[in-house]
């Protein structure tokens, strides 16, 4: 076995099973992945320098085919169901062994790599790739130890990450030939079957999800920017609902666009870069994203080039509407070196409304903010996952991100309702979605509107405007915001059918209502109250 790059040599890949694989490339940086991906055909360059590359059939996460290994030390915690589905032990070991079995005589990519800012509460993550893309990928994502914290690296979980390997069902245990399987007592997962970079970043998520709540700590699906005097922000949001876009502002330092924590010593970012969706990004709206996803170190998926010229077509989905860059996050000139914030002086909570009835922003009371934390209403954005079609589908996803949630909902959301009263959090509920119809009628809340609404909710300009209380949905709603029409803050002021917005009104209103259902027995009688049909 070949090994190049630093490393812990007491700590090498045998140890997870690993051996006699072709070579074994420990920590390269950025410049030697790129080199190697394109060596090995993995991706191009595209002009400006950015690697390109293609995921294949899988364009997105496979939600279906994640598993949690069922073991004696994580059974009783995890909440089991259609989304924490278990697998057996046996069954785990068996793919492991074929696993690695497939990666002898290969080359494999190997990153030492952190996941957690504040040093009390950092993970360290071992990523074991087929591919150097992927290396590269994860070497963008996460924090990079300096180099003299190599030598002594210890993995506190291990990924082995090979796509080309496709599981059979019918002896493995899958449903398909994909898999993500998840073991937190052996603290190990296998990822096989796809090419989807974001399976890598959202296991390391899930692993958090998992750990961090015993120790008092609040993972996050969400991002974190803080104002100049130190007041920190969290914006809470499903993939498409706004949450890179937002929290890259220029007036604010970027803490982080996706995965946070909230302990004891304030807010920190999982992670070191970016993953942020690219499809009709505009230079004029989010300049300093188009800029990372036109310069080298920059990893693009299934964004579309013209083979020629070697330009990028922003613009173009043929591939998929999930294109994405991943980058590191000093690549926005704004963002911080730490990672880390204090305690959030606001929140708010994202979501897009397929539907377009909710208003483009609301204040919310520290249980309404419970409420629709647990609900975790948005629409699910084509391509974000497989199957979805082309169009986006209302759904309802606890925390704003029931995928990586290994625990029940109740815990993370008791942890949020303490937090927010330790603090004396405001919180904000805010729409991207749709507005003036539903999807197919309406159209896109403009950003310039959002933007201006947010920018007045975290400088405090909102909080002496008088409110008016939504009908249906009980929240307090501005009545005026500068830079916004003033019709534009009630919803069914901007439908031409106003018969047509009570009928979908009602009909979310009562989504809403039949989804809590399964948390009512989780929550006090303020929080069952602050329903929409009960508030309204």
């Amino acid at each position: 076995m070949q090994h190049a790059g630093p490393q812990n040599a007491g700590a090498g890949l045998e140890r997870h099973g690993i051996r006699h694989v072709k070579a074994a490339h420990w920590n390269l940086n950025a410049t030697q992945l790129c080199e190697e991906a394109v060596r090995r055909g993995e991706g191009m360059l595209a002009d400006g320098g950015p690697l390109a590359v293609r995921t294949g059939h899988h364009t997105g996460r496979s939600v279906n085919d994640k598993f949690f290994v069922r073991e004696p030390s994580s059974e009783g915690n995890i909440d089991w169901g259609t989304i924490n589905r278990p697998i057996g032990m046996s069954e785990f070991a068996n793919l492991h062994r074929r696993v690695t079995g497939y990666l002898q005589g290969r080359e494999v990519f190997v990153q030492d790599l952190w996941a957690g800012a504040d040093p009390e509460y950092r993970l360290p993550v071992r990523i074991v790739s087929e591919y150097a893309w992927h290396s590269m990928f994860v070497r963008n994502m996460f924090i990079r130890p300096p180099a003299a914290a190599l030598a002594g690296f210890e993995p506190g979980f291990t990924i082995i990450c090979a796509p080309r390997f496709q599981a059979v069902p019918e002896v493995d245990g899958t449903r398909t030939d994909c898999f993500i399987l998840v073991n937190f007592a052996e603290r190990l997962v296998l990822i096989g079957g796809t090419s989807y970079a974001g399976e890598l970043k959202k296991s390391v998520f899930s692993l958090l999800n998992y750990l961090l709540p015993p120790r008092n700590v609040l993972p996050m699906h969400g991002s974190v920017n803080v104002s100049a005097a130190g007041e920190a922000a969290i914006f809470f949001g499903l993939s498409g609902t706004g949450k890179t876009t937002l929290s890259a502002d220029g007036r604010r330092t970027l803490i982080g666009d996706d995965e946070h924590g909230w302990s004891a010593n304030g807010l920190f970012n999982f992670e070191g870069g970016c993953y942020a969706k690219v499809i009709n990004l505009s230079p004029q709206a989010e300049p300093e994203i188009f800029a990372a996803t036109h310069r080298f170190g920059t990893v693009l998926e299934n964004v579309v080039m013209d083979a020629a010229t070697r330009r990028l077509d922003l613009a173009d989905g043929s591939l998929t509407e999930n294109t994405r860059a991943c980058y590191p996050i000093d690549f926005i000139p704004n963002a911080s070196h730490t990672g880390r914030a204090g305690h959030p002086k606001t929140v708010i909570m994202l979501t897009a409304d397929a539907f377009g009835v909710m208003p483009p922003i609301a204040r919310m009371t520290p249980e309404q903010a419970m409420y629709h934390f647990l609900s975790g209403y948005t629409a699910k954005v084509a391509g974000t996952e497989k199957g979805l079609g082309s169009e986006p589908q209302a759904t309802f996803s606890t925390c704003f991100g029931a995928p990586f949630m290994p625990r029940h909902p109740s815990v993370y959301a008791k942890l949020l309702g303490e937090k927010i009263a330790q603090h004396k959090t405001t919180c904000w509920l805010v729409n991207t979605g749709w507005t003036g119809g539903a999807y197919g009628v309406g159209h896109r809340m403009p950003i310039a509107h959002t933007r201006a609404l947010v920018n007045a909710a975290l400088d405090g300009r909102l909080d002496q405007v008088p409110t008016r209380i939504d009908p249906n949905f009980g929240l307090a709603v501005p009545t005026a915001c500068p830079d916004v029409p003033a019709e534009a803050l009630n919803p069914r002021n901007t439908w031409g059918d106003k018969g047509a917005y009570d009928v979908k009104a009602r009909e979310l209103v009562g989504r809403f209502n039949d989804n809590f259902v399964k948390f009512e027995s989780h929550v006090d009688a303020k929080v069952r109250g602050a329903a929409p049909s009960k508030a309204a």
